[in-house]
């Protein structure tokens, strides 16, 4: 074959190869796009107040061993449960929910609520709790997001010496996440408000002075979303694009709503939707 036929022949074979290299690597680079855009996206459970005792002792037992059961078979990520975990503080209550919480297959995570450290928080209810349960306050970094687990009772009733150091381990934990560009879940177990972000202080939120403290802070450091116990009925609200909710209980609702949990599902981002999962073989309680 003549040397002038044999060179346009390679260079048409050297394009159509080329071409094919490119859109091979192209659809590459697109697999590995949708295979991280997967790997983002996960499920969490928010439960609220196992309380032991709340809706009767055994009832409660029983119901949180239910959910135990159920949540392993549904396989999220992990569990967050917003405090009140006892209804009584003493060695048997910390001791029967640690030994049902022992059935979790995944991860499970606690906040500490004010009947487990006490309405007013001292230095030994506190150090009990840290023996029984474990911290008080700590972060968890999963899949991009950061989850920022405080003590409310800390807030809700200062504790001279411990409500400082919560604070800037708080204030840090939030400026780490926004140096990462981490969406921000902020779990405890008071709300910072039920109905209005101003709101006179009650039982059931924190004081104005420091609700509005938190606010700001959750709004300069990218918190999407802030989980919470404590109120026994299904309270939903969205400050500002972030979203608020305290969920149903595994021991008894005010709200006659049935008891369960929040199924969560976190995307890139700080996308976050969240939908109500009854407990399954629910038992009637006793007042």
């Amino acid at each position: 074959m003549k040397l002038s036929r044999v060179l346009p022949l390679l260079a048409a074979t050297a394009l159509v190869g080329g071409i094919l290299l490119t859109n091979h690597r192209g659809m590459a680079d697109e697999v590995e796009k949708t295979k991280a855009g997967t790997s983002k996206e996960f499920t969490f459970v928010q439960m609220c107040d196992t309380q032991l005792g709340m809706g009767g002792y055994e009832h409660d037992v029983k119901t949180f061993e239910l959910a135990v059961a159920q949540i392993n078979d549904m396989a999220p990520d992990f569990v967050l449960i917003c405090g009140d975990l006892v209804g009584k503080a003493n060695d048997k209550s910390f001791a029967d929910f640690n030994r049902i919480k022992a059935g979790f297959k995944i991860p499970c995570h606690c906040a500490a609520g004010n009947h487990d450290v006490g309405n007013k928080p001292t230095t030994e209810s506190l150090k009990s709790y840290r023996a029984k349960v474990g911290k008080d306050y700590y972060t968890l970094e999963h899949k991009g997001y950061t989850f920022v687990v405080a003590n409310t009772q800390l807030w809700k009733a200062p504790l001279e010496g411990e409500s400082e150091k919560h604070d800037v381990w708080f204030k840090a934990a939030l400026r780490t996440a926004k140096e990462k560009n981490s969406p921000v879940v902020v779990v405890t177990h008071y709300p910072l408000f039920v109905k209005a972000p101003d709101e006179k202080e009650n039982y059931y939120n924190i004081e104005p002075e420091k609700r509005k403290e938190l606010l700001e802070l959750f709004k300069a450091n990218g918190v999407v979303a802030m989980l919470a116990g404590h109120t026994h009925k299904l309270v939903i609200n969205d400050y500002q694009g972030i979203q608020m909710v305290n969920g149903e209980t595994t021991s008894k609702n005010f709200d006659k709503r049935p008891l369960g949990f929040r199924k969560w599902t976190a995307k890139k981002r700080g996308s976050l939707s969240h939908e109500y999962v009854k407990l399954a073989g629910e038992i009637s309680g006793k007042e």
